[in-house]
């Protein structure tokens, strides 16, 4: 009431303060950072660590359970996982939610320096890095050049693109994917070594004696003082070649004797290929506390300057951009906004005939949406798909305040009143139920600050987006809408020219509605219980045959594979296998509709250890392709599904298995690369594997499911080397001996005998290491043959020791220090829910499980168990809280009841709409559900707070449920179809993404329309069944307060 005196007694400060909100609102929208997701502030740790030539298994038990016994001190940690392939652990560290991470991230480090002390000599530290939306990639810096060789361009990126990318805030970035680091190459000839009687280790001791690093001095000579540098490290490349090997005798063998001296790079591990071609990009990633959009197009206008510093021949491009879903999301929802205002004026048009009317409805909505992202900004929000997702479904809630404001204005003109009397009177008398149904909608989500985890963190900011957006509106219909009505509507008691207070067809039709209802009130009781019984029941059927989700499924142009080959295929082989791949897929999509691929095969370099967190391969025989396309307008899965049976025809040897690419689904899974994924553990790997295997068959005879696969490779081929030790010692050998002389030979000495050459333009220091090229060691024998001792052509390898071809583990995973083996599948149009109900039932018909050996769920189905378990319990505090405020209102329980009787028509008309037009029940949707039980209370507390009144005056129930109804169909009807109107083009999904908020909106609208129907006819019908008999005395225990039965007059 205050609210609306001043603001008639001061419209000119109403109008100030509308301007200060559009001013500081509209600079607001220009500063707000703007984000794929919301913080998610996920609580992961990763820690990478390589050595080179380790074995998975070294890796297990040098390294990994090293660190598990270690971590177990800290503090926190929920779960220890563990992925080990040659030379690299990977260990991922989840702790509970709410944990201090800045806290967690210093135990974890001092905990790993302290784990150093038990690492094998030469293990270089490990790389820790925090998990979050930073960890994830928002494009590609791609490097092409048709003169340099990939392991230069890796150089370029390294040292000449790099530091460009520092200066640019927010923006974090990986080490360049696709080539190795520059090294200088030791390329030792087995034939020359063993003609000269040496063995590799000798060609290691002579770099590592004659190459070396020491400080250099001063002397001091008369009054100057002198620098005393040396020669220890070669000035030029070539110098190694001249290093002496020292025999004993006079005739020197030199390295350029036996080896090669080559200005090349580390032993290949992997290639990356853009649109099939050998080239070199960087992950562009930002913090997790800036703006995608930011940090992209601050890139985006670097990328001359550093064009600018590149070799001619080197081209630079931004490619993979993800901004782009937001970009599009942002336009997406400006013109469903414009669409949903102008929808919305049209109904109100419609309705009450009347242009400036609908002309202030629709004035009301850009103020409230561009309030409420300055209120966003303030509480240190983003905008994002979630906080957008709230205000495009903002838009069409908050022309409920101002429509139902208008029309009693217009109920109140028709009384004969003037102008300015109808205006106070038509907004002091809605201003209490206004009031409460603002507080309805904001109850709906208050459980958004109860949520935690993933549900938690998206929620919030659509919670907070409606919630700024609807106090702005209804603080607007107190103060705004009545000042411009005064202002701008028309109205004349003598000489009325309004056409909207002319009796019209609505009139007609109201009464009639009228009549319908009284008919209907005789039968209420049948009727009621009847409709209430269906309803609950519909409710419970519908609800079991809605799919479920964790979010909208997507089609998206772009979609990642992962190919692999038989274990231990070179990454020559699979290069090959990768660029057919490419020709086919170029010949079944269009070769002019691929718009870019990018391809990495193989295992990043060692000296790289973070890559792995950004992209994870297993061996040579993996590639993960990511392919964008020109044009798709179909559906992804059926895109998928066909690419499958195209490729076992056409690549029988090439397993696929596609994992998800949009951002929110990489988060969302944490890590996880498909919806499906059972981890089988025990102490026994055997077991594990056998009990693996039988689920695997289960999952197979699944008819929807697909790349079904046990992920790790379990038989890469190796060549098992054993040291008779007895016999080397007989020989003046031992393991240390002949181990130094395999490192030289089978890997490198980059970690077993540090050796520096500072160098180049820049003058940095590059690693220099001895090894054998791998096309000169190519057989057995050529293993075998293998110089061991110094000066001597015997004894060989083979005199000591035997090596037999078999077959080792290529992976290992581990979930604290228990191995597990990991059963994965993607699903073709199933639901994640009834997925995960049938891979309960695959594992349960194994019986009973052996001893040890534990089976548990990962992938996606805890997150969707979390996410639909928090938003079923959000829902019901949402109901009691709302129950609880209605109840102290009106003073009366049974009132209460009688609001909530329209709750179950709501979510039955929301799952009717989501089962008709084909989509799940996800976040999104039950978001929509929610809402629309918001609005839907919203409704019925203005009609029976009219129903409460006439009915205390009258003591008619029955009448006065008729006569309130009668009065609020106008704005029932009204609200809803504008709310509708202003929901359609969300809920058709028109732009890029829209997909992703189209549930959200199918579920309002369907919701709505049963709502109407249970607010407008079963709703009166209640409230005449349970009001009937109910007293008109005040409940009051007040002596003084006149209403109540206690009063005293003491005036008398």
């Amino acid at each position: 009431m205050n609210l609306i005196s001043f603001a008639l007694k001061k419209p000119l400060s109403i109008l100030v303060i509308v301007l200060g909100l559009l001013f500081f609102g509209i600079k607001a929208t220009r500063d707000v950072k703007v984000d794929i997701l919301p913080e998610m502030n996920l609580p992961v740790v990763y820690i990478a660590h390589s050595f080179y030539g380790y074995t998975p298994q070294q890796m297990e038990g040098y390294f990994t359970k090293m660190y598990v016994n270690m971590m177990l001190f800290a503090n926190g940690i929920k779960s220890i996982e563990s992925k080990n392939t040659q030379g690299l652990t990977l260990m991922k560290i989840t702790f509970y939610e709410g944990t201090e991470m800045g806290e967690a991230i210093a135990s974890i480090n001092a905990l790993s320096n302290r784990s150093q002390v038990f690492l094998p000599p030469g293990a270089p530290p490990p790389f820790i890095i925090r998990f979050d939306a930073s960890s994830q990639p928002v494009g590609q810096l791609v490097f092409r050049s048709n003169t340099k060789t990939n392991n230069q361009l890796q150089d370029i990126a390294n040292f000449n693109a790099r530091p460009f990318l520092i200066k640019i805030p927010g923006l974090t970035t990986a080490p360049p994917f696709g080539g190795s680091p520059r090294t200088i190459e030791i390329n030792i000839d087995p034939y020359k070594l063993r003609s000269h009687n040496l063995s590799p280790e000798q060609v290691v001791e002579a770099i590592s004696r004659n190459n070396i690093t020491s400080p250099s001095g001063n002397i001091y000579i008369g009054d100057k003082n002198y620098l005393t540098p040396t020669n220890n490290t070669v000035k030029n490349i070539e110098e190694l070649g001249d290093v002496p090997i020292f025999k004993g005798t006079v005739d020197n063998v030199y390295i350029r004797d036996v080896a090669t001296v080559k200005d090349g790079a580390d032993i290949a591990t992997g290639y990356a290929l853009i649109d099939g071609k050998r080239s070199v990009y960087i992950n562009i990633a930002k913090a997790g506390n800036a703006s995608t959009l930011d940090v992209v197009n601050t890139l985006k206008k670097q990328l001359p300057d550093i064009q600018r510093n590149m070799p001619d021949d080197v081209k630079i491009s931004y490619e993979f951009d993800q901004s782009v879903y937001i970009s599009n999301a942002l336009k997406s929802l400006v013109v469903e906004g414009v669409l949903g205002a102008l929808l919305t004026g049209l109904m109100v048009l419609l309705f009450l005939n009347d242009r400036r009317a609908a002309l202030i409805v629709i004035m009301t909505i850009p103020i409230s949406i561009i309030s409420a992202v300055l209120f966003l900004k303030l509480f240190g929000q983003t905008i994002n798909i979630m906080s957008l997702s709230g205000l495009a479904l903002a838009i069409g809630i908050l022309v409920d305040e101002s429509t139902v404001t208008i029309e009693n204005i217009h109920q109140h003109f028709a009384m004969g009143k003037t102008k300015a009397q109808a205006i106070w009177d038509a907004c002091k008398e809605i201003a209490f139920p206004k009031l409460l149904i603002m507080l309805c909608i904001l109850a709906v989500f208050a459980p958004a600050f109860m949520m935690t985890g993933i549900p938690g963190s998206l929620f919030m900011p659509l919670a907070m987006a409606i919630g700024f957006s609807m106090i702005i509106s209804f603080l607007l219909s107190q103060t705004f809408v009545p000042v411009m009505a005064n202002w701008m509507m028309k109205h004349n008691i003598e000489n009325c020219e309004n056409p909207a207070h002319k009796e019209d067809r609505f009139t007609k039709f109201r009464e009639k509605f009228a009549n319908f209802l009284s008919g209907l009130m005789k039968f209420r009781k049948p009727v009621v219980g009847i409709s209430l019984i269906a309803v609950i029941l519909a409710g419970a059927g519908l609800y079991l045959i809605t799919g479920k989700d964790v979010l909208p499924a997507s089609n998206s142009k772009q979609f990642q594979v992962r190919l692999k080959a038989a274990d231990g295929t070179r990454i020559e082989v699979t290069e090959k296998k990768v660029k057919n791949f490419l020709e086919l897929l170029k010949a079944k999509v269009g070769k002019d509709n691929v718009a870019i691929s990018s391809v990495f095969i193989g295992q990043h370099p060692s000296t790289f250890a973070v890559s792995p967190i950004y992209l994870y391969n297993a061996g040579p025989h993996e590639a993960l392709m990511q392919v964008a396309l020109k044009e798709f307008n179909g559906n992804s899965d059926e895109l998928k599904d066909e690419l499958r049976q195209y490729y076992k025809e056409k690549m029988p040897d090439l397993q696929l298995s596609f994992e998800p690419i949009e951002l929110t689904e990489k988060i969302l899974s944490q890590g996880a690369n498909n919806p499906v994924e059972i981890r089988v553990s025990g102490m026994m790997k055997k077991m594990n594997m056998m009990t693996a295997n039988k689920l695997l068959a289960k999952l197979k005879e699944l008819d929807y499911m697909r790349d079904q696969q046990i992920p790790q490779s379990m038989n890469y081929p190796a060549m098992q080397i054993n040291i008779d030790r007895t016999r080397a010692a007989q020989l003046g050998l031992d393991a240390q001996d002949i181990a130094k002389s395999l490192v030289a030979a089978t890997a490198s000495t980059r970690y077993t005998n540090k050796n520096f050459w500072v160098g180049g333009m820049m003058g940095i220091a590059y690693e220099v290491q001895v090894q054998t090229p791998q096309n000169i060691l190519n057989s057995k024998e050529e293993l075998e043959n293998l110089p061991l001792t110094k000066n001597q052509d015997r004894p060989v390898l083979s005199d000591v020791a035997t090596v037999m071809p078999t077959k080792e583990m290529g992976e290992s995973y581990n979930l604290g220090t228990m191995g597990y083996i990991t059963v994965t599948a993607n699903l073709h149009k199933k639901d994640l829910e009834q997925a995960s109900k049938d891979v309960k039932a695959a594992i349960a018909s194994l019986g009973e499980l052996p001893k040890g050996i534990n089976i548990e769920v990962a992938g996606l189905a805890p997150v969707l168990d979390e996410t639909l378990g928090s938003l079923a319990s959000g829902l019901l505090i949402a109901v009691v809280v709302i129950f609880l405020m209605l109840s102290a209102t009106f003073q009366s329980f049974r009132v209460s009841w009688v609001i909530l009787s329209t709750v179950p028509f709501v979510i039955v008309g929301a799952l009717v709409a989501l089962n008709l037009t084909g989509s799940t029940l996800n976040l999104q949707s039950y978001m929509g559900m929610i809402m629309s039980v918001g609005v839907s209370i919203a409704n019925a507390v203005l009609l029976i707070s009219n129903a409460e009144t006439i009915r205390k005056s009258s003591n008619d129930a029955l009448g006065a449920a008729i006569e309130a109804a009668k009065l609020r169909i106008r704005p029932i009807v009204m609200t809803t179809l504008a709310m509708v109107a202003g929901m359609l083009p969300m809920a058709i999904g028109f732009g890029e993404g829209g997909d992703q908020v189209s549930p959200l909106g199918r579920a309002v609208i369907g919701g709505l329309i049963f709502s109407t129907f249970s607010v407008l006819i079963v709703l009166p019908l209640v409230f005449g069944w349970v009001q009937k008999k109910a007293s008109i005395v005040s409940n009051s225990l007040h002596p003084e307060d006149e209403e109540s039965i206690h009063f005293v007059n003491l005036k008398k």
